[in-house]
């Protein structure tokens, strides 16, 4: 491998899809306040889409600043509903109350990655993925949110869809990948372009 691959995440989902890959890197977590950052965000009315972005890339310039000679990748997820951004619920009634409105709609995973080379941007990408959820049961969501509370608690939703969380789903159209926070596919066809990985 020519260099070095930072992720700039300390998210274990995002690490374990790049080890599955077989792509080296090393995981340096960006110390910036994101809910602070979104707010701002929100408050300059910008879109899911471009909050996704502009945080991808705070968190790759971050990282890139200290370590200017590696390529720097910086992702993150918003989930959308109706205009809203979906947060992470505080409480167990709360991921009820989102699941129940999400029940039978569809919400969208805008999933956004950038890449820094030299303290610049070199490459992005913002996957969307629509999420179909089925007609489900107020028991069956509140047997679900008990069952999995602590596993879908720090998760924006209310869910997993990797885990009891795609029996919610009728159908997705777009990445999985991106689902998970990443559009994986997208990054590798750039990392063997590069010259980063065998392709």
């Amino acid at each position: 491998m020519v260099g070095e691959l930072i992720l700039a995440s300390s998210s274990q989902v995002r690490q374990e899809m790049l080890s599955k890959a077989n792509i080296p890197f090393v995981s340096i977590k960006p110390n910036i306040d994101e809910a602070e950052v979104k707010l701002s965000l929100l408050m300059e009315s910008y879109s899911p889409r471009d909050i996704a972005d502009a945080l991808a890339e705070l968190k790759a310039s971050k990282i890139s600043s200290k370590h200017p000679n590696s390529l720097v990748l910086g992702c993150d997820q918003v989930l959308e509903f109706e205009g809203a951004l979906l947060e992470k619920p505080s409480s167990k009634n709360l991921a009820v109350d989102q699941l129940l409105k999400l029940s039978g709609k569809r919400h969208t995973a805008f999933s956004a990655a950038v890449i820094f080379e030299n303290c610049k941007p070199i490459w992005r990408f913002v996957g969307k993925t629509d999420i179909f959820f089925k007609n489900s049961s107020e028991k069956y969501i509140r047997d679900f949110v008990n069952r999995n509370w602590d596993s879908i608690k720090n998760s924006a939703g209310g869910y997993k869809i990797e885990e009891e969380g795609s029996r919610l789903s009728t159908k997705i159209s777009g990445d999985y990948f991106s689902i998970l926070g990443m559009p994986l596919l997208e990054i590798i066809n750039f990392l063997g372009i590069k010259g980063m990985i065998d392709v």
